[in-house]
């Protein structure tokens, strides 16, 4: 079965390269798309963090993996794509939980989005504090390691 999306923004900031790190100085825009009306965004500044769906438009059927050791290091363990969040994924969707610093007509400005410049997004949601997770978050070491220097 085939799943078609039309994207409902574009993503606009100065990071062109898909780089694994430091991404925390780096401030986004959200553009909506033409064809999605302003009033998409009424009342989004009432949130303060945001779920943006985006698609990871240039990874290729060939840079598709679905188990290795995350970033190819070998201190870490082989891991299935499923236990990872690499951006070379059987359908290339990205998940990320964003900062909301402002809203402008039809553009969010946001903090925490690792998706480069022109990167395609497919839905935008409020952050609810009752679908967070419940209870504490488990992960293996190895994730602190990897992450270090992400953010």
């Amino acid at each position: 079965m085939d799943i078609i999306v039309t994207p409902v923004a574009y993503v606009k900031n100065s990071r062109t390269e898909p780089v694994d790190d430091n991404w925390e100085p780096i401030t986004a825009e959200i553009v909506l798309a033409d064809h999605i009306p302003t009033e998409a965004l009424e009342s989004i500044s009432d949130f303060s963090h945001l779920e943006i769906i985006y698609h990871f438009d240039q990874v290729t059927g060939d840079d598709i993996v679905f188990a290795g050791r995350p970033r190819g290091n070998p201190k870490y363990p082989y891991t299935g794509i499923f236990g990872q969040r690499k951006k070379d994924r059987p359908n290339t969707i990205g998940l990320c939980t964003v900062e909301l610093l402002e809203h402008k007509d039809r553009t969010l400005i946001v903090k925490y989005l690792d998706a480069i410049d022109g990167t395609p997004v497919l839905d935008i949601k409020p952050v609810f504090k009752e679908f967070q997770p419940k209870g504490q978050i488990k992960q293996p070491a190895w994730v602190a390691d990897l992450m270090r220097n992400y953010w």
